[in-house]
């Protein structure tokens, strides 16, 4: 008997402690939970505050909102009843749904006013687009289409010199009244020596729109007399300058930024630019003319096409 009572008192201790690891491991489980518990509680508190200061600028901005919508003489909208009742900033009295339209229940009496300012808004809106749209279709596909469209200026052919990669095209800088000269390409080889082409005077057609003409954009056109077997420059007045305006007596107007190619107005004006019988260049008629100056010229071709 006495071999066996240590055996039993160790197998009591073991027992014993395994007793004592589990309420451990309770304590421990508890101990976790409890802390989550606590960080939770801390995260809720510190929600509640920040959701109150955000409350109290909420309610902030409100009355600012009010406050400026009272100086414009806007209606005041109260947002925190649940009843959507509307007072006029200019009445201070008590709101009194009845006594402003008697005949009218509250609720209507509420939502006439922004109706109205709606209607009213709207129709400004579709003013302004009707407008709009008719002052912007004369200017573009109802426009008539006669020389007045041209933007055709006086300029003064800088330098010239041979396209490098065309025999037949020369390549100008042109000073047209702007801030740079502008690059011109001209098939005038055949017909203009290059001497000639330095430093004189010229008509140029400047709103047709750019083109590469074997690499080199052109910015502009020079107007010429013109007949199948010779060309000559138009002559400008002695005394217009770089810049100055030709116009033709009866075709008033301004001409467009830049001819629409797909509306081809050059190619409807073109037939009816003609040199008299005194070579003066004109347009059905009417002379290019500079104001206070004169008007161009041919220098020996009478009757012949201008292009």
């Amino acid at each position: 008997m006495s071999s066996h009572n240590p055996l039993l008192k160790l197998e009591q201790r073991a027992a014993e402690a395994d007793q004592i690891i589990a309420y451990l491991k309770q304590q421990v489980q508890l101990l976790k939970e409890k802390t989550i518990v606590q960080a939770s509680v801390r995260e809720e508190k510190k929600l509640m505050v920040e959701n109150a200061k955000l409350k109290n600028d909420i309610e902030e901005l409100k009355k600012q909102l009010l406050e400026k919508e009272k100086r414009r003489g806007v209606l005041d909208v109260a947002m925190t009843s649940d009843e959507p009742t509307v007072e006029c900033s200019s009445k201070p009295t008590p709101p009194k749904p009845s006594a402003p339209v008697p005949s009218a229940s509250p609720a209507a009496a509420q939502s006439s006013p922004p109706k109205d300012e709606g209607k009213k808004k709207k129709p400004e809106k579709k003013d302004g687009e009707k407008t709009e749209k008719k002052q912007a279709a004369p200017s573009q596909e109802d426009a008539k289409v006669d020389v007045s469209r041209l933007d055709l200026r006086i300029g003064r052919i800088m330098e010239a010199q041979k396209h490098p990669d065309a025999d037949s095209l020369y390549v100008e800088q042109v000073d047209v009244g702007e801030a740079s000269p502008r690059t011109v390409v001209s098939g005038l080889v055949k017909h203009i020596p290059l001497d000639q082409m330095q430093n004189r005077m010229a008509v140029l057609l400047c709103n047709l729109k750019p083109a590469k003409m074997r690499g080199v954009v052109s910015q502009a056109m020079v107007m010429c007399a013109s007949s199948p077997d010779k060309v000559e420059i138009l002559d400008p007045p002695s005394g217009a300058a770089p810049g100055d305006r030709v116009t033709f007596q009866g075709f008033s107007g301004e001409p467009d930024k830049e001819l629409n190619p797909k509306k081809k107005v050059w190619e409807q004006v073109q037939p009816d630019l003609r040199t008299d019988g005194q070579c003066v260049a004109t347009y059905k008629g009417a002379a290019f003319e500079v104001a206070g100056k004169g008007v161009c010229k041919a220098q020996t071709m009478s009757n012949s096409g201008i292009k």
